[in-house]
């Protein structure tokens, strides 16, 4: 997909402020430290519309990112990250499974995971719950420049296994750094965002 227009339109703490226009919206999940950031970046062609920062944990609010005035990516708090209070985590729980279940604008759903480890607990149940939702979604396997390229097999087989995902789940190596990955995951983005006419059920 060619980008001609990238922004950071909304910022929000609650569903008040979430974006009107009625646009279809890609959601991005993962643990805090996972690159989320880093991966608006790279398939935006940006440096630095999405703000990465060496401290995760650093969303404290739902981000939408609107591309070419078509859709938004949508990234979520990440979760996982000790340092912030129980109460605070609670607090983003909340707001993440409030969006994710009665967003009538969400199309599709990115999860990321850090290709160089298992799939923590974390990772595990929000992959259960996305498959509860049954709203589409990808896996895609963040920081494979960490990884040489002939391991990236073995480790994708890895985290099949430790999500039990089904054998037709796409999961893409991703790097932020060189691009793999870039092209694959625009293939399926496209494919849901405008190839196909029904949209999700949140009933």
């Amino acid at each position: 997909m060619k980008i001609s227009d990238a922004q950071l339109a909304a910022m929000a703490a609650n569903p008040a402020q979430f974006p009107k226009d009625g646009l279809p919206e890609i959601a991005l999940v993962g643990r805090s430290n996972v690159g989320k950031s880093s991966f608006i970046n790279r398939m935006v062609g940006r440096k630095k519309l999405a703000f990465t920062s060496s401290r995760p944990g650093k969303t404290q609010t739902i981000n939408f990112y609107r591309i070419n005035g078509q859709f938004y990516f949508v990234d979520l708090p990440g979760y996982g990250y000790a340092q912030v209070s129980k109460q605070q985590q609670a607090a983003w729980g909340k707001l993440i499974e409030a969006y994710l279940r009665n967003r009538p604008t969400l199309h599709f759903i990115i999860q990321l995971v850090d290709i160089r480890h298992k799939p923590t607990e974390q990772d595990r149940q929000m992959q259960e719950f996305l498959r509860w939702m049954d709203t589409p979604h990808l896996l895609v396997a963040t920081k494979a420049d960490k990884v040489a390229r002939g391991h990236w097999l073995k480790h994708v087989n890895i985290i099949r296994k430790e999500l039990d995902l089904e054998p037709s789940m796409p999961v893409y190596p991703f790097s932020a750094q060189d691009g793999a990955g870039r092209e694959e995951v625009w293939k399926t983005v496209e494919e849901y965002l405008f190839h196909r006419t029904t949209s999700v059920d949140k009933s």
